[in-house]
């Protein structure tokens, strides 16, 4: 469904941050993009979703397919209106607005038609909106915006949601519910995700496959099940790693051999 081939990004002219990065993402899956703070994940979903021309951002090499149509030359609302959507790391909401508000706001692309089945579907897999669809969203916690985030990209009937860190400030009861939800709409309603995630442990466990970036580059892919499996993979990002002795510590970081 999704291809990125190769690209390259580039910061104001000069700043490299994207350096020959390639993934796939088959329809109706979901593919984990994984990798430290600054390794480029969340400049690689704004490549994706046409995001980068407002941070001075440009793919100068490479291409971006979706569905068969090149998409890393249009402008970020037609590829909104080809059907993929990002929900943007810290939720974005529209504080001013409610809850209701909001999510009709994320269905400007559908008809008007089609406004209150889509409501209902969203209520559907968040109960917790339809409870407080009249509060403006700038009072609702944390988990409830990001559940109201991931609602508004629903309403714009989505064939691929991007997702970029979900998880981030939520506590750990609420990280379960959400990445719960993530897994149900892409069961039920066949919907493919592309998830950026630090918590390594919670993408593996909800994607099929997975790809580990470091310095804008991918440097190691696989099914999850494989990854989470994988010893550097587990040292580095699961944190499972046994005692090491002073001279293992001295040559951490020559042993995260995938950075050479």
């Amino acid at each position: 469904m999704l291809k990125v081939n190769n690209i390259e990004v580039v910061y104001n002219d000069v700043i490299l941050v994207i350096k020959g990065l390639s993934l796939h993402v088959p329809e109706g899956r979901i593919v984990a993009l994984l990798g430290s703070n600054g390794a480029g994940k969340s400049t690689t979903l704004k490549a994706i979703s046409g995001l980068l021309r407002p941070d001075n951002g440009e793919i100068t090499d490479g291409d971006i397919t979706f569905r068969g149509q090149r998409i890393d030359r249009k402008d970020a609302a037609d590829i909104v209106k080809s059907g993929l959507f990002q929900v943007m790391e810290g939720r974005r909401v529209f504080k001013d607005l409610t809850v209701e508000e909001n999510l009709i706001a994320g269905g400007y692309t559908q008809k008007s038609s089609a406004t209150a089945a889509n409501l209902e579907r969203v209520y559907h897999y968040f109960p917790r909106l339809k409870e407080r669809r009249r509060q403006v969203s700038g009072y609702m916690s944390g988990g409830e915006q990001q559940m109201l985030a991931i609602g508004r990209a629903l309403m714009a009937g989505p064939k691929m949601v991007l997702l970029d860190e979900p998880s981030l400030g939520l506590s750990p009861l609420l990280v379960k519910e959400i990445f719960h939800i993530i897994r149900m709409l892409n069961e039920k309603e066949q919907t493919t995700i592309l998830l950026v995630e630090q918590n390594a442990n919670m993408a593996l466990t909800a994607s099929h496959y997975g790809y580990i970036m470091e310095n804008g580059r991918v440097v190691l892919d696989g099914p999850s099940k494989q990854l989470k499996e994988n010893d550097d993979v587990r040292e580095f990002y699961l944190g499972m790693a046994g005692q090491k002795s002073f001279r293992e510590v001295k040559h951490y970081r020559r042993r995260k051999r995938w950075l050479s």
